[in-house]
């Protein structure tokens, strides 16, 4: 029991909470590169993002592991977009400080995706079943290289008047 939900359940809302996380912030990010700012999309993103990394936490096995490191990470980026956001409404460097660490959140989502859909889905994990194999290694370089250029394409065009 985790929170007074069973583990599965716990599970199933930790996915849940991800995917919703992922869908909005590819919104959040696709209109930041566009140069909009849309307000709820953002919002939604940002709380789903944090609760995901947040509910990572309680999950077994536990110990200080890779997808712990990344939930640590991922929090403190986050932290840093919402203070820029928020607390510093994008003034000066905030405009970029929130961009970038924006994007990285939503890369860390998309990130543990593709971990997760070479672990659990037949297909991919037979592609890649160590994790360690070409395939693998080309799907996160794609992703990858698909953040930073989504990141230096919203730090260039994101001039929201708030």
């Amino acid at each position: 029991m985790i929170l007074g939900l069973s583990t599965q359940t716990f599970l199933q809302l930790h996915v849940a909470l991800s995917l919703i996380g992922i869908a909005t912030g590819l919104v959040a990010v696709i209109a930041m590169v566009r140069g909009t700012f849309l307000r709820g999309w953002t919002a939604v993103f940002l709380i789903t993002t944090v609760l995901t990394s947040a509910t990572g936490f309680p999950l077994p096995p536990f110990g200080l592991d890779p997808p712990r490191i990344v939930g640590i990470v991922s929090l403190v980026v986050l932290a840093l977009a919402i203070a820029g956001l928020y607390a510093f409404r994008l003034a000066g460097p905030w405009r970029w400080i929130y961009v970038v660490t924006a994007t990285i959140a939503l890369y860390f989502n998309c990130f543990v995706a593709v971990v997760q859909t070479f672990q659990k889905i037949d297909f991919f994990h037979a592609l890649a079943p160590t994790q360690q194999d070409p395939p693998f290694a080309i799907a996160q370089l794609i992703v990858l290289a698909l953040f930073v250029w989504l990141g230096w394409r919203g730090v260039r065009r994101f001039r929201p008047s708030l």
